[in-house]
């Protein structure tokens, strides 16, 4: 199986039958009374290891699988005709798997909807999602019993129809998932959300959140398939003794790790290797840090960091997880340039909230093309990006100096994002090199 190529290009995985059956029995066992009464809506390919484990699960466990498209998935969705449903809303699935980057436009859909009703039924959402954050806080415990099913007749029930009205567990993988999409869709769905860990090279086996885990931002404990241990990675700075928690790069081990890249074997001895006792080991190249409670949580990746002109690092994959919050942003690649001192961002522009932004204002474009190159739109989205690096508490240098609105979404038929619509950054790279260099001119 091939990786997603998100760094470069694409590695070819020799895995085994053992390996998938590491992951797929050890996944059995944590999530909860999985079986034929569920239904489960499969939309990510089948040739990326996050859905090809997902599958193996539900097929072990005998539960009905109905396959949709990431397009046409919500009523919502960009290649849904108006007047007809969404996969989901047809399927009404039990169990879902999802990439943040799903996961971040089911967020901004409700909010969208949220913000044109406004008056009575916005005062009523921010009532009743409150209400929920503060019983998940531990400091209104009204939340739960009969106020809980007073909320959910008045407000959730409606965005639980988004996806179907009766997901009782979501799996987010594939990428790190922010603290806040997923605070805020648990609470909207009534559903966990776990979060997993893990890579082709380990058949999507790593690490994986406890359904009762109600934490967020962190991948949970190792599955019984893997061990999860530390390393040293003093060039960024990252070293197990650190304190409050250890740091380093996460190396893992198990029945799940695949036997090494095909015909490559130089880049095979560099990230895989077999200790003393025979145990095979896989070095991921990202960057955790272990909670004391044992849980795994990602801080950064090796390959996302970039030293600026004056010294300062950049975490490119940790910032464009925060600027993505913005409305105005469909999908973000940061850039930075080690002989400069700043950062610049490309920015795919997310065509429904910018044109609403625009005829309020009054502004008048021939098309969306247009409406992206107009200064004030440009200010305006660079606002919010501003707005949203400062409620993160990004350091000045990690805030884009200026941005290149992007008018056509990167799709994986373009090659510019993979699969699971992660960035493929070097691609981009290569595809608007003419834009980045004219914002560094």
């Amino acid at each position: 199986m091939y990786t997603s190529g998100s760094t470069g290009l694409p590695k070819g995985v020799m895995m085994t039958h053992g390996n998938i059956l590491a992951t797929v029995s050890a996944v059995m066992t944590i999530v909860p009374s999985i079986g034929t009464k569920d239904i489960y809506l499969a939309y990510l390919p089948l040739a990326h290891i996050f859905e090809f484990a997902a599958e193996n699960v539900m097929v072990a466990a005998g539960t009905t699988i109905g396959y949709g498209s990431p397009l046409t998935l919500t009523d919502t969705s960009n290649k849904i005709k108006k007047g007809t449903k969404g996969d989901s809303s047809v399927l009404r699935p039990t169990l879902m798997t999802a990439v943040p980057a799903i996961l971040d436009r089911v967020r901004d859909g409700v909010w969208k909807k949220i913000d044109a009703k406004g008056g009575l039924s916005k005062k009523l959402f921010n009532a009743a999602y409150g209400r929920r954050l503060a019983a998940i806080n531990g400091s209104w415990f009204g939340a739960w019993g009969l106020e809980k099913v007073l909320w959910e007749f008045l407000v959730f029930r409606k965005i639980r129809a988004v996806l179907g009205g009766h997901v009782r567990f979501l799996l987010s993988g594939g990428a790190p998932l922010s603290g806040d999409t997923q605070r805020f869709i648990s609470i909207c769905l009534g559903a966990p959300i776990a979060q997993v860990y893990g890579l082709t090279e380990t058949c999507a086996g790593g690490s994986f959140s406890e359904h009762d885990d109600i934490s967020v931002g962190r991948v949970g404990a190792p599955l019984p398939c893997s061990y999860v241990k530390l390393i040293d990675w003093p060039e960024g700075g990252y070293l197990v003794k650190d304190l409050p928690m250890p740091r380093g790069e996460i190396v893992i081990g198990g029945p799940n790790i695949t036997l090494g890249y095909y015909k490559m074997e130089e880049k095979t001895k560099e990230v895989y290797k077999v200790d003393e006792r025979g145990m095979h080991w896989f070095y991921t190249g990202d960057i955790g840090r272990f909670h004391p409670d044992g849980c795994l949580e990602i801080i950064d990746r090796k390959k996302d960091i970039v030293k600026l002109q004056h010294g300062e690092y950049v975490s490119l994959g940790k910032i464009e997880s925060v600027l993505v919050a913005s409305p105005y942003v469909d999908s973000i690649m940061l850039h930075a340039d080690p002989y400069h001192s700043f950062c610049v961002a490309l920015v795919v522009a997310a065509q429904r909230a910018l044109e609403d932004w625009a005829s309020k204002q009054g502004i008048i474009y021939s098309d969306f093309s247009d409406l992206c190159q107009k200064a004030e739109t440009v200010k305006e989205v660079h606002g919010s990006l501003f707005k949203a690096a400062k409620q993160a508490r990004l350091d000045k240098f990690e805030i884009p100096a200026k941005i290149k609105l992007i008018p056509e979404p990167w799709t994986p038929e373009s090659g510019l994002v993979t699969a699971a619509l992660k960035i493929k950054r070097e691609a981009i790279k290569k595809a608007y090199a003419d834009d980045l260099a004219k914002l560094y001119a």
